[in-house]
């Protein structure tokens, strides 16, 4: 039998500039090194490290614990799940700005560990490398290689719409529009957003992603309760074509038709071009105007809250 073509690996070419990088046009290196490293270093870093006192949940309850970014602790009675975890102080260059909020140390015992896409920011191999082991690792297709040897006893790579559970837990990777190559254009990488099940909640985490049609799809097939939602990283307009600001991240909201509504992805690294409290400010005001305040759930770093 021929092979796939599909299958086949594929040839990675060695970037010629920074831009072939980016999913925009607008870095050169001396927009990048004055915007979003120069200005971070001068900025202090923010937040403060506390001793997370997780609470005592009952069966159909649910805790998250924001470290900040797009990593979360996820607790149910009797399931400790993190997704997209990063404790990093710095990324590269790139200094973090908001404190974790809790330190790694201070994790309760980790059954899943969930991963969206390659990208450093989400797929944080120091920190995940610092995991109590054994875990299980979930991520999208062509992820796998660069889980080995960061201690999970078990990894499962997944499609769109795939699924893969155990005892009384699930979980789905849907679709997003973003882009999974790790460094050098590696595009055979996927990527996209999960939904947890359990015991009847069910929770989305979105990863990162532009706005499109499919959060109406998701809404529709998988009815979530609560949406882990991405509202930084959206100026210059040009970034909209793989980040959310909070409009569109409202609208995604609504397309979902989930009970609430937990920013993330913002306030913690400097990724673009808006102020840093921007986002926060911009979806207060416009949660306030569609009278859905009392939906939106914003999380501090290191303090579980219950849902």
């Amino acid at each position: 039998m021929p092979p796939d073509p599909a299958n086949a690996p594929r040839r990675r070419r060695i970037p010629r500039s920074f831009k072939e990088l980016t999913p925009s046009d607008h870095f050169n290196p001396r927009t990048f090194f004055h915007e979003m490293v120069w200005k971070a270093w001068l900025t202090e870093r923010g937040g403060s490290v506390k001793s997370p006192e997780f609470p005592q949940l009952k069966q159909d309850e649910l805790a998250l614990t924001w470290i900040g970014h797009a990593s979360f602790l996820m607790q149910f009675d009797g399931l400790n799940a993190l997704i997209d975890p990063n404790f990093a102080n710095w990324l590269f260059l790139l200094k973090r700005l908001r404190r974790p909020g809790l330190r790694l140390e201070d994790l309760p015992p980790i059954d899943l560990v969930l991963l969206t896409h390659a990208h450093f920011d989400h797929f944080h191999k120091p920190t995940l490398r610092r995991l109590p082991t054994p875990k299980v690792g979930v991520m999208p297709w062509g992820c796998g290689n660069l889980a080995r040897r960061l201690g999970f006893t078990r990894i499962i790579e997944l499609r769109w719409w795939e699924s893969f559970g155990s005892g009384d837990w699930k979980v789905t990777l849907v679709p997003a529009k973003h882009w999974g190559a790790r460094t050098l254009r590696d595009e055979h990488r996927g990527y996209g957003g999960f939904v947890f099940e359990y015991r009847g909640r069910r929770i989305y985490h979105a990863g990162d992603s532009a706005y499109f049609d499919g959060f109406l799809d998701i809404g529709e097939r998988m009815k979530p309760d609560i949406a882990l939602l991405p509202i930084g990283a959206y100026y210059p307009e040009s970034f909209r074509r793989v980040h959310m600001g909070p409009d569109e991240a409202l609208r995604a909201f609504q397309d979902l038709k989930a009970k609430w509504f937990v920013p993330m992805h913002y306030g913690t690294f400097k990724l673009s071009f808006e102020s840093m409290d921007e986002p926060a400010r911009w979806l207060t005001q416009l949660a306030a105007e569609a009278g859905v305040t009392d939906q939106v759930r914003f999380l501090e770093e290191g303090v579980p809250s219950t849902f």
